[in-house]
Order: C-alpha cells, then sequence, then structure tokens
C-alpha cells in the first residue's frame, strides 16, 4: 500500500472496535521484524520512535529508514515521532517524511499543554500529518532514566482538550506506565469508559509491555485503538541476540543480525493477534 497518516489507520480502527498496534523501533533490524510481521499478518501498523532514544538512534539516520521502508510495505503504515516536547526536533521529522508525530505536554498545566499541542497540530497541518496529544501523566519513561509518576486523565478535561487542540488522538493515564512493570498494572477501566464517552477522538494507551492479553482486549473494547509497544520489542531483541552469541561455534554480525530481527518479529507478531483479535 502506501505510507499513511496515523490518524487514517487509527480512525478506522477505532471504528471497527480494533486496534493498531505500534512499535517503538531503534534499529532497521527493529523496523524489518515489525514489518515483516504486519505483512504477515495483513494488518496497518505504526512505528515509531520516541525523542528521548535519539541519542541512540539520531533521527536523521535512522528516520528516513523508516519512512522508505514503510513506503515499500505491502501495507497501510504510518511512521510516527513519539513522545516529544520540541518544537524544532518535531519539525525535523516531519521534515524527514514522518506522517505522524505525539507531542507530549503532559507535565504542563492544562492550559499551557493545550497552547504547545495545539502550535504542533497547526505545523503539523502544513505537512499534512497527525498528532497525537496526551492529557494526564503516564509513569516511567522510554529510556528508564526519568518518572514524573502517574497522574490519571481527568475525564472532565478530555473532550475540550481534545476540542481546542485539534489532535488526531489522546493518549490518557489510566495506571499504565512505560518500561518495566515490578507487578502487572491495575487499570482503572471505569476512568477509561468515561474518557471514551467524552473525548470524542481515538483514545492511545503507552506503555502497552507488561499488560495482560485480557487486560488489553477490555481496553480496546473501551476505546483504546492504539497501543504503544516498546520495551517488550527491545527485550525480545536482547533475548534473541544473547541466545544466538550463547550458541556454539563462530558468530557473525549478520548472524546475530537475523536473530535480532527474528526477536523484533516474533513480539510483534504476538501483539498484533491480541490488539487485532486474530
Amino acid at each position: 500500500m502506501a505510507l499513511v497518516t496515523m490518524k487514517q489507520i487509527v480512525d478506522e480502527a477505532w471504528e471497527q472496535g480494533t486496534c493498531i498496534p505500534a512499535f517503538n523501533v531503534g534499529s532497521l533490524e527493529m523496523v524489518r521484524g515489525a514489518l515483516r510481521a504486519a505483512e504477515e499478518l495483513e494488518t496497518p501498523v505504526i512505528i515509531q520512535i520516541a525523542e528521548r532514544l535519539l541519542k541512540y538512534s539520531p533521527i536523521e539516520l535512522i528516520g528516513p529508514g523508516m519512512v522508505q521502508a514503510a513506503k515499500e510495505s505491502k501495507l497501510p503504515v504510518a511512521v510516527n515521532f513519539d513522545h516529544s516536547s520540541t518544537y524544532d526536533v518535531i519539525k525535523k521529522a516531519l521534515d524527514l517524511g514522518f506522517t505522524s508525530v505525539m507531542y507530549d505536554g503532559s507535565t504542563l498545566p492544562f492550559e499551557e499543554n493545550i497552547a504547545g499541542t495545539r502550535r504542533i497540530v497547526e505545523l503539523a497541518n502544513e505537512y499534512g500529518a497527525s498528532v497525537e496529544g496526551e492529557l494526564g501523566l503516564v509513569g516511567g519513561s522510554e529510556d528508564g532514566l526519568s518518572d514524573h509518576g502517574i497522574l490519571c486523565t481527568n475525564p472532565d478535561k478530555a473532550h475540550e482538550f481534545c476540542e481546542r487542540t485539534g489532535i488526531a488522538c489522546l493518549a490518557v493515564a489510566i495506571g499504565n506506565a512505560h518500561g518495566d512493570y515490578p507487578t502487572a498494572p491495575v487499570l482503572a477501566f471505569d476512568i477509561l469508559e468515561q474518557i471514551n464517552q467524552k473525548a470524542g477522538v481515538p483514545l492511545v494507551l503507552h506503555g502497552g509491555s507488561g499488560i495482560s492479553d485480557e487486560d488489553f482486549r477490555k481496553a480496546i473494547s473501551l476505546g483504546i485503538a492504539k497501543i504503544n509497544i516498546g520495551t517488550a520489542s527491545f527485550n525480545n531483541v536482547v533475548k534473541f541476540a544473547t541466545e544466538y552469541l550463547a550458541t556454539e561455534g563462530k558468530h557473525t554480525y549478520f548472524e546475530m543480525n537475523t536473530a535480532m530481527t527474528q526477536g523484533m518479529y516474533e513480539n510483534a507478531l504476538r501483539h498484533i493477534k491480541v490488539f487485532r483479535g486474530l
């Protein structure tokens, strides 16, 4: 198919009561693994990278590869710049061909979050790209180096936030967190249900790694149309590389590369099946 915006595929999933997996990647091995799984299961996906991870994978290097891989995919693929609050870096992502961005103003006061998000929406509109915003605080971080705590999204503020910013979808905080959960999280489904009734746009669940399949399915039934998976993928890539290096005989970079791609593929395959009800 082609490179598409996040809004195009998430809106359709929301209408159908299903969900689009959004895989955070840090290398082309991970990009290839995610798209291989998507094509095998014939489902659209989102590939994305967060601003905090650019020190490991510079956007000017990995970004063009992500965009080109999406263009060559047999299925609709959106390329999203995840968790950024920096105007200039967001503009660089859009210049590189990213079709969506996630502006994270969640640590700001409500009015400042609206103003910052709206500014990015106006910028993205110039590129025909879509924007995801966040209201409430999702705990942890993509690189494991920071944690602002968890503050559940206020359902009564959700509609106003979405209406005033013009975002395509809303990331919510309902007890979810980035990174590895020390114990299974207890998600506030009552709050999610209220947000879904009031927001008026598809909802997004961050911190998907470690949430049970049952909770995934319940969240999807209550309006979650995009779920981010990062830590589980990174962990599986490391696992497969480690297992390969533990085998006997000569090791090569190219076989390790293949193992890493397989690790991403298998994790993506599992989550796509859960999210899409396959």
